[in-house]
């Protein structure tokens, strides 16, 4: 049996990147920050690191994560991993190991900040979980 599956909470690092490929499907991307902490065991010291993923929505996700989202914004992301490779100009092959979102949950949002969702009457306790149907996206579509 084999599982490829990545869930992450985190902080969006800029705001979403929205194109759209040759066939007119939306793409999105952006980084998101998870934050690890612990005490150093020798020094008792709280300790922080941050690691960063590359996170690509497609299709009705990526439109919501354009629209929804921003620097500083949390998200919680279900997907899957994938890795793709390239040459650069300079003939290196290159990778990139990329989170392909399947499902997407918008963390609260500030006071300034007014969801449209809040004006028709949904409660802003109501946290929406929007999962992307499972469809194969051919790696040559992406547009960067």
């Amino acid at each position: 049996m084999n599982l490829n599956k990545v869930i992450l909470v985190g902080r969006l690092v800029s705001d979403p990147e929205m194109r759209s490929t040759p066939g007119g499907q939306n793409v999105c991307n952006f980084r998101l920050a998870t934050n690890r902490i612990w005490v150093d065991k020798k020094s008792g010291q709280k300790q922080q690191a941050a690691e960063y993923h590359n996170i690509i929505l497609w299709r009705r996700l990526a439109e919501i994560a354009s629209q929804f989202l921003t620097k500083g914004s949390l998200a919680l992301i279900e997907g899957r991993l994938q890795t793709r490779s390239w040459q650069d100009s300079s003939g290196n092959k290159r990778y990139r190991t990329e989170v392909i979102a399947q499902s997407l949950q918008l963390g609260p949002r500030t006071a300034e900040k007014v969801i449209p969702a809040q004006k028709s009457g949904v409660s802003s306790e109501e946290i929406p979980v929007i999962e992307e149907e499972e469809e194969e996206i051919n790696i040559e579509d992406i547009p960067f």
